[in-house]
């Protein structure tokens, strides 16, 4: 799949342009702060229906700009299409693909894309949460379903977060706490069997990149790690529940008197080892980004595997973070399909990869060559 035209008006310091892209690998360069990543945003966008870097629509807007645009003419399971997105603050966001409404979640049966920016580089030392978040980004790309039962759960949880700080004003809140629990029981139970499944392919698909990227046959692996009473990830569903619910009894009390949530699938996290070792704890730098990169080429080709054709890669100022032979490792491996990728610099790159050249300044594509 890959993305032919590019149209945005009024999105973030962006008054009005238009871009071609080439099918294989596209250079944008430019200064700091001259608007590429904000191409990045746009195509990400496209994919989730939300950004990457805001949770606030109405800083997608360009100032003096009372809405904003994105529409993409873009190649997809064999067909022509077109992805427009409206932005509007305080309205929700409308989503058309080939003039058709859609939901954010129905997004990724036209276009996929794998985000690879530098904070990913900090996947491996970072705490909890950012693992999670490539596991939800990654499912949901597949498995459209799973966004639904995540969004049900995070209102669950908001829902439970709230009486259990407020019940002492009003004790009666106790009164739905068990409701709230029980949902989030039911919703952590499917939530389980679809990140054990993911990161299994995720640990199966990044172990042979790894071992090449290292280049000295390092094993990387990756294992779930989810509620202590679940035994087995890959049961059923019912059986799950029922863990989760024993362990959401054990700790009500406890979670009446810390006001907090302790149970349920917002804990988890993934175990990243090399050669048997905690990641985290023991890994050098220059190992612990060869590891995110290679779970990151790795997502890449189970999407591939999923859908039969390459998401669009976006590279967005991350080469800059890696040494030559980092650089040469991933520009080495993103054939195949549509990649896109920032920097401040060409550096080369283009004549590297044989790609595009999209030169960015103050908002505008200065030239594309």
């Amino acid at each position: 799949m890959r993305i032919n035209r590019l149209a945005v008006t009024g999105f973030r310091n962006y008054e009005w342009d238009t871009i071609s892209f080439s099918g294989g690998t596209n250079v944008i360069y430019g200064s700091n702060a001259q608007g590429k990543t904000n191409l990045i945003e746009a195509v990400y966008l496209l994919a989730y229906g939300k950004s990457f870097r805001t949770r606030f629509d109405k800083e997608l807007v360009n100032f003096g700009y009372s809405s904003s645009e994105i529409l993409a003419d873009v190649t997809s399971h064999e067909r022509e299409q077109t992805v427009t997105i409206q932005i509007k603050p305080g309205v929700p966001k409308r989503i058309l693909v080939n003039g058709v409404k859609k939901t954010a979640n129905e997004l990724s049966r036209t276009l996929n894309v794998v985000l690879f920016c530098p904070d990913d580089l900090n996947l491996i030392k970072e705490g909890a949460a950012v693992r999670r978040k490539l596991l939800d980004s990654a499912i949901g790309q597949i498995r459209p379903q799973y966004n639904e039962i995540l969004s049900e759960y995070n209102r669950l949880f908001d829902h439970k977060t709230r009486i259990l700080k407020d019940w002492h004003e009003k004790p009666s809140l106790l009164d739905t706490l068990d409701e709230f629990s029980e949902g989030m029981c039911r919703c952590s139970a499917k939530l389980i069997r679809y990140r054990a499944a993911y990161t299994s392919r995720l640990s199966e698909a990044s172990a042979p990149i790894h071992r090449e990227f290292s280049g000295s046959g390092e094993e990387l692996a990756i294992r779930y790690q989810t509620v202590s009473t679940v035994t087995n990830p890959f049961s059923s569903e019912k059986e799950i529940y029922y863990e989760i619910y024993d362990h959401q009894e054990k700790h009500r009390r406890a979670e009446i008197e810390s006001g907090q949530c302790l149970t349920g699938v917002h804990k988890d996290d993934l175990e990243i080892t090399i050669n048997g070792n905690s990641a985290r704890n023991y890994a050098s730098q220059g190992q612990a980004r060869t590891a995110a990169l290679s779970m990151k080429l790795a997502e890449r080709e189970i999407l591939l595997s999923e859908t039969g054709e390459y998401p669009i890669l976006l590279l967005d100022d991350v080469l800059s973070e890696l040494d030559m032979k980092r650089q040469e490792f991933v520009l080495n491996r993103i054939g195949g399909g549509q990649t896109l990728i920032t920097c401040c610099e060409d550096e080369g790159i283009s004549s590297r990869t044989g790609g595009n050249v999209i030169n960015v300044e103050n908002g505008r594509v200065r030239a594309c060559t």
